[in-house]
């Protein structure tokens, strides 16, 4: 069987689904009449992000990414069960990413449950230039340090200066690039093998970004920009 992961997906149409989609909540019928024409209003709402083509409707341009592909076998009764446990990434590149696992008997239903997952899980990313070393203006780091935990794995994101790169493992790269980090420096504590707990430490870091407390001043002596960045 070919590994599928850290592979692109795009063989499903977001725009043809869109086409054929039906609002089921509050939410969705909001977004389909044109009352909701953010990401942001749909969470400044309270309304609950349940269907998938919300995200879509709102983001068309997130991509995805299958961080890790795990095989489960079983004996039973009647023999030998399979199932497959994926976790994978969504994000636009510019401020949006979410993440997501899901299982199945057959791996590419798992995978896109998981990117589905992902989706009804995006977060808005903060970014800015928290970095001594950078120059005034915008940036595409992390404002400020910030901790993120799944299971016995810790990571630590630390700003650093425009031209540095991600100073991250892969897994922890990958979830950063998807997001519209282009610069950070890190630490990891624990089990950075176990790939899931790793990408799951990375975008809990990103998540504790907005519920760190920020003055107005703080945030604009750090260009502190929520979400999708204009060029």
């Amino acid at each position: 069987m070919p590994d599928p992961r850290r592979r692109r997906r795009n063989q499903d149409d977001p725009i043809a689904n869109l086409r054929k989609w039906e609002p089921r909540t509050r939410l969705g019928a909001a977004v389909m009449a044109g009352k909701i024409i953010t990401y942001e209003a749909a969470l400044a709402s309270g309304l609950p992000i349940r269907e998938v083509e919300i995200v879509d409707a709102l983001i068309p341009d997130l991509e995805d990414e299958v961080i890790d592909v795990n095989m489960v076998q079983r004996m039973t009764d009647s023999g030998r069960r399979v199932r497959f446990n994926v976790m994978a990434c969504v994000g636009n590149r510019n401020g949006y990413v979410g993440l997501g696992m899901a299982k199945a008997k057959e791996v590419a239903t798992a995978i896109r449950k998981a990117i589905t997952a992902a989706k009804l899980n995006l977060i808005s990313v903060q970014r800015g230039n928290g970095s001594w070393e950078s120059s005034p203006g915008p940036g595409n780091t992390v404002p400020f340090k910030v901790n993120g935990r799944a299971a016995s794995t810790r990571v630590t994101l630390m700003p650093a200066a425009k031209g540095k790169g991600l100073v991250i493992g892969q897994t922890g790269k990958s979830v950063l690039q998807l997001a519209g980090i282009e610069d950070v420096l890190s630490r990891t504590k624990g089990q950075t093998r176990t790939t899931i707990n790793y990408a799951g430490a990375t975008f809990n870091a990103l998540k504790n970004i907005n519920t760190t407390r920020v003055t107005n001043a703080q945030r604009e002596n750090l260009y502190i920009h929520t979400g999708r960045k204009n060029a």
